[in-house]
């Protein structure tokens, strides 16, 4: 396990400041749960944590009865994140469709990033609201692609031997030449 570090939980957290207030979070390979957990300290309403190990499905669970996060505000999901991204598009009926407004995707360094990545590619408009953001941490000298189907990758933050890639949603609109939305 190669958890979030505090500093670079702070950065990430300075920089998304002015979109986490009544954000639906998904916190993606979830580890111990501490940036889901962080965000809805900050303000979002609704966090989903997924992770494929059942030892970590339940330290979650543990760290949310610890800081006394109501069961209406948050969803813990043992699952691989490819798998459980799949799902939730088969599950998805017109109008009913679970979204988010920030998803943060921290997978083990060794984790093939771009299966995840193609997920949201291919479906955006079916995960992510029409201003949402993904985040990916991964190893500095991991190389991710600027874009995966409608996301357009539009800040890259680095902090020892980690970095920040973050994604933007860019519609068809804006494919033409016109400044994405920041």
């Amino acid at each position: 396990m190669r958890p979030t570090s505090d500093r670079l939980r702070e950065t990430l957290f300075n920089v998304i400041a002015p979109r986490i207030q009544n954000a639906r979070f998904l916190d993606l390979c979830a580890g111990s749960g501490a940036v889901g957990i962080e965000a809805l300290s900050r303000g979002a309403t609704h966090v989903t944590f997924v992770d494929r190990s059942r030892k970590m499905f339940a330290l979650i669970e543990a760290n949310l009865d610890l800081c006394r996060i109501d069961k209406e505000d948050r969803r813990v999901v043992q699952a691989e994140a490819a798998d459980f991204l799949s799902q939730a598009l088969r599950q998805a009926r017109p109008g009913k469709i679970e979204t988010w407004d920030i998803v943060f995707f921290d997978p083990p360094y060794a984790t093939d990033y771009l299966e995840v990545l193609g997920s949201f590619g291919e479906n955006t408009s079916s995960l992510l609201s029409d201003s949402g953001l993904l985040i990916v941490e991964h190893h500095h000298k991991n190389s991710l692609p600027d874009e995966l189907g409608y996301l357009r990758r539009r800040r890259i933050l680095k902090q020892g031997d980690s970095a920040l890639s973050f994604y933007g949603v860019e519609r068809h609109d804006n494919l033409a030449g016109a400044s994405p939305p920041s």
